[in-house]
């Protein structure tokens, strides 16, 4: 195995006929694939292809099988399946508070110490239930400061605005072991006899908002498409632009301050709701080794938090649940290349042969990432075989339902016959998962078209008629 950081690089085993960018011989493409490439036009080279019946291992059809490509977040599909087959369908993350000093007539004599345990979903409904289960205990005060202590992973140094300049979309969230509401504030903006109000749901207590949004009495035409966030510090946003006074309902979604800061803000705001008093600030650090136990809080099973990661492909979830693995098997901090040792041992456990799979981040954010067709659908192969099928195979978006996939496959060949997790990134479409077919046969099929523009829906147009004419065999 080698591994390289800042990114990772996974080599397992393999044969050298499976390398770099060599590909196996296409097999002949069918006519719809071939005639949806002409109109979409989409070079062949572009595309990998493997369908398998999983039953008796045949392949039906293998374009450019062995290709490295970017699979988007198709490969959320390994990372979730690793978790699951290693970790079990009931394992849990726990959320602690804990004291430094003793509890004397509801005072915490001493800092309280807000534990993360990696929690992929901590929610805002579940964080506000951790603030109240403290007033429960009889907790009124706390005498110290509030030390938040996300050891349990590396600390990120990177910058959300990396990956496309779009810091604060949720989807570019840095993971975190103590990430609460994956750091994102939701901005409802209410007309009132004042202009415009902004309210915020959660309410960080150490987050400003500048309110200096102009109400207008016309009609709503453009919505909050005018406005303009700007961050004037770590802890202050000024909200700025026209809005009319009849547009109703809007509100915008925004990831706002850091991991740390911003579970300590919503959890002052929680706790201070409920009743309770704090005299000290906000510290960042290690539990000490003599505080004692106050609270814990379970979080859903990971049967649950796989099915919220591949229906809705939540990439803040999917990069904690890599490094959750790197923790459990390598021990805190949970790290990528902790990450990557611990997907080598389980894949060559599992004999998954994958000579130029790239992880990286485990989400497929990422410009690097890479797998092959044949080693995505060794994967899919793996899964079908494992114990815990039942609830992998739940976690996938259902053609025509839910999820993703929810206006794809609708159509009565399509409709709740294909689970398959999808992918978009610039110049990247992919799917990867499973059918049923016309004869009753499961197949596993991967599909990536690497071209640009092929998230636009060129590319989905081309993996469609792949995914349609695998659903008639």
């Amino acid at each position: 195995m080698k591994v390289y950081l800042r990114y990772v690089l996974l080599v397992v085993g393999g044969a050298s006929a499976l390398c770099g960018s060599q590909s196996s011989p296409a097999d002949p493409l069918p006519p719809p694939v071939l005639q949806s490439l002409a109109t979409q036009r989409i070079p062949p080279t572009a595309l990998s292809i493997v369908v398998r019946d999983i039953g008796s291992g045949e392949t039906l059809l293998a374009v450019n099988p062995a290709a490295a490509r970017s699979p988007a977040s198709t490969i959320k599909v390994l990372t979730t399946y690793a978790a699951l087959d290693e970790l079990g369908p009931n394992y849990v993350w726990q959320t602690r508070a804990l004291a430094t000093g003793p509890v004397v007539d509801g005072h915490v004599r001493g800092d309280l110490v807000l534990r993360g345990g990696g929690d992929p979903f901590m929610t805002t409904e579940r964080w506000e239930r951790f603030a109240r289960e403290l007033r429960f205990r009889g907790i009124t005060h706390i005498d110290g400061d509030v030390v938040v202590d996300d050891t349990l992973f590396e600390a990120q140094t990177a910058d959300p605005d990396d990956f496309d300049g779009k810091g604060y979309k949720t989807y570019n969230v840095l993971p975190d072991a103590l990430l609460v509401n994956l750091q994102t504030v939701e901005f409802r903006l209410v007309p009132d006899k004042k202009g415009i109000a902004v309210v915020m749901d959660p309410a960080p207590d150490n987050l400003r908002v500048i309110n200096k949004i102009h109400a207008l009495h016309t009609a709503c035409r453009s919505g909050a498409h005018a406005l303009q966030f700007t961050e004037e510090s770590q802890t202050q946003i000024t909200i700025e632009g026209p809005l009319s006074v009849h547009c109703e309902g809007v509100s915008l979604r925004r990831a706002v301050l850091r991991g740390p800061e911003f579970a300590y803000g919503t959890f002052v705001t929680n706790f201070r709701d409920s009743g309770g008093t704090i005299a000290g600030h906000l510290r960042i650090g290690a539990t000490p080794p003599s505080a004692h136990l106050l609270v814990s809080y379970e979080s859903l099973t990971l049967a649950e938090i796989i099915r919220l990661i591949n229906k809705f492909s939540n990439n803040p979830m999917a990069r904690s649940l890599l490094l959750t693995l790197a923790a459990e098997r390598g021990g805190a901090p949970g790290t990528l290349t902790k990450g990557a040792a611990a997907m080598a041992d389980w894949m060559t456990r599992r004999e998954i042969t994958c000579p130029d799979l790239v992880l990286d981040n485990g989400s497929g954010l990422s410009r690097v990432a890479q797998i092959s067709a044949e080693c995505m659908t060794q994967v899919l192969t793996s899964a079908w075989k494992s114990r815990y099928f039942p609830e992998f195979a739940a976690s996938l978006p259902l053609g025509g339902e839910d999820g993703t996939l929810k206006h794809r496959f609708s159509d009565t060949r399509g409709a709740a016959r294909v689970r398959m997790k999808t992918g978009h990134l610039k110049d990247v479409a992919a799917l990867a998962g499973w059918v049923t077919t016309a004869s009753g046969r499961t197949l596993a099929v991967t599909v990536f078209v690497n071209h640009p523009g092929a998230e636009y829906g060129d590319g989905d147009k081309v993996i469609d008629a792949v995914v349609h004419w695998a659903l008639e065999r």
